[in-house]
């Protein structure tokens, strides 16, 4: 699961939102023909663009020119969890379904300001939009190579929300930023200001859906796989990398099932991955392939006899 939050994607953020509503419209004007998505929050699901850009740019009271006036949260499912959603909900469920996670999620946003009278998606100011594909763009390897061109649609299940929050809450009084890093290191300036974990807020998406959804996440799939490999210390990739080993070898000794005892075994073996654990979290690790299997004779041999196949 990806989850980010920016000021903006396509014009900064303060002052109107209605560049970037028009923006995130983009697909209901390119399939005209099609029934258009509408915009969503927690009481509603029939929410035109001009009733959402509007709420927005009137909850603005006391904000500077220079402040921020809204945020935009782009939650992106990946293939597998998206082909979850599809293969239990059908193709218009999962939209549905992804609607109602999105709606959990401004819950844990409105909760991890940890701000008296923020406590769900109620008492923010947000409209969400769902999307069903992706495009590509100037900034992708792709473009510049001249093999695709921009606004290209990629490949592949590319079902998305994007969110735009206002900065202040429901009653148009309280401020709120997700980009305020206090983390309640500094109480004073944490109870005026409130405060936001990003980090947390991210893994909060991930055990919500599966949760919810009752998604199997390998563990090389968690948020906390990929932030720790890129953030974190030498010692923290390491035990890291330890837990991983350990969850590799208790997977590989589960009993089979009767079902995959019933299966025909596979000829090849994966290779395996080898090399020390320096080498691994520098990512320099090597791979050898799997030992041949010796194939057992002796058995075969006097089972011919039995049979009198042999003299």
């Amino acid at each position: 699961m990806y989850i980010n939050i920016t000021d903006s994607e396509t014009a900064n953020n303060k002052g109107s939102s209605s560049s970037l509503v028009h923006y995130l419209d983009k697909e209901n004007r390119a399939a005209q023909q099609q029934q258009p998505e509408l915009w969503f929050n927690h009481e509603r699901t029939d929410i035109n663009s001009f009733d959402a850009m509007q709420a927005l740019d009137n909850n603005v009271a006391k904000l500077m020119r220079t402040e921020s006036k809204f945020f935009l949260i782009n939650i992106s499912p990946s293939q597998k969890e998206i082909a979850c959603l599809k293969d239990q909900y059908g193709e218009q469920g999962a939209k549905e379904q992804l609607k109602a996670y999105a709606v959990k999620m401004m819950d844990e946003y409105a909760l991890n300001f940890k701000r008296p009278g923020i406590n769900s998606s109620k008492d923010l100011l947000w409209f969400g939009k769902l999307e069903n594909h992706r495009y590509y763009g100037a900034k992708d390897p792709e473009v510049k190579q001249g093999l695709k061109k921009r606004g290209e649609r990629k490949p592949g299940e590319q079902m998305h929300i994007q969110i735009v929050v206002s900065r202040k809450d429901i009653t148009n009084k309280i401020k709120l930023s997700p980009m305020n890093n206090s983390k309640g290191r500094n109480a004073a300036h944490s109870q005026k200001m409130g405060q936001f974990d990003r980090s947390a807020f991210k893994q909060s998406g991930e055990t919500v859906f599966d949760q919810q959804f009752n998604f199997d996440r390998g563990f090389t799939d968690t948020f906390r796989y990929a932030n720790e490999q890129k953030k974190g210390t030498l010692e923290q990739r390491l035990a890291l990398h330890s837990e991983r080993r350990r969850q590799e070898t208790t997977q590989q000794n589960r009993p089979a099932s009767k079902q995959q005892q019933l299966q025909p075994a596979k000829t090849h073996a994966k290779a395996r991955e080898t090399g020390s654990f320096l080498k691994l979290v520098t990512g320099k690790a090597g791979y050898d392939t799997a030992p041949s299997i010796t194939r057992k004779r002796k058995k075969r041999k006097q089972n011919e006899q039995d049979q009198g196949l042999t003299p």
